[in-house]
């Protein structure tokens, strides 16, 4: 195992730019997480890991091209993106992203859901209740973000994971996808009225709802009952609600 002891280290100056520049991870089609347990499940689901640095043994086999580095703890701390930062940090190839097309089954659309802790948490949560396919527009926080990957649990390498711009949602609908909006406006009904086999189920950002190229797509709007001095709920929180009652059905 080679020894890695300079912050100016080319994979140290590499993990770092990969940790906090998204333009970045885009252009060399990397992107970065940490701890062994989300290395464990990144083997286990056939990641391409391309490199560790760790400061502690690998308790499992890796693929025999992939490249470990030992540091010590600080040096490792000091390129963690991360708060409360874990002994290991490690670099994947960034799944490509397939030609946009209408998944199968019900999907979950999120627009313009720029916190990163709540991208991941729909991810893990997608996962968790057999959601085809995360789509998401391009105003959205990175799949990719070490603060999204660590909010999806290790879902981000067994997820689906698309990403689409509005004329591709346009296509969509008019090759006959349902979309249905969550939304708040008067003429919704409620989410446990309503079928979702096969539909596209829209999220919008917690400050301004679904935009409205994307809720001009949505043949249905929905919305889930809420105290009435309550003005709306966590974006994740709505989803989670959503995906379950799609799953429940």
């Amino acid at each position: 195992m080679n020894k890695i002891t300079s912050r100016r280290n080319p994979l140290c100056l590499h993990i770092k730019r990969l940790g906090t520049d998204r333009g970045y991870r885009e252009s060399c089609g990397q992107f970065l997480c940490d701890g062994l347990k989300l290395l464990e499940e990144a083997v286990m689901c056939d990641a391409e890991v391309c490199a560790v640095l760790t400061s502690e043994n690998i308790p499992f086999p890796l693929s025999i091209d992939t490249k470990v580095y030992f540091a010590e703890r600080g040096l490792i701390n000091s390129l963690s993106p991360l708060k409360n930062s874990q002994e290991t940090l490690f670099t994947c190839k960034t799944p490509v992203n397939a030609s946009p097309e209408a998944p199968s089954g019900t999907s979950i659309l999120l627009d313009n859901v720029q916190d990163p802790g709540n991208v991941g948490t729909i991810i893990r949560t997608a996962n968790a209740f057999g959601i085809k396919s995360v789509m998401l527009t391009n105003g959205c926080a990175d799949p990719y973000n070490p603060k999204t990957i660590r909010a999806s649990m290790g879902a981000i390498f067994r997820q689906s994971i698309q990403h689409f711009i509005t004329s591709e949602l346009v296509e969509l609908r008019n090759g006959g996808a349902r979309f249905i909006g969550a939304t708040v406006s008067k003429d919704c009904r409620r989410v446990f009225e309503v079928e979702f086999k096969d539909a596209i189920v829209v999220i919008g950002s917690e400050g301004r709802g679904i935009s409205e190229s994307i809720l001009s797509l949505c043949s249905e709007k929905i919305t889930i009952p809420i105290a009435p001095e309550c003005e709306s709920l966590n974006a994740a929180v709505a989803a989670a609600i959503i995906m379950w009652e799609a799953k429940s059905v």
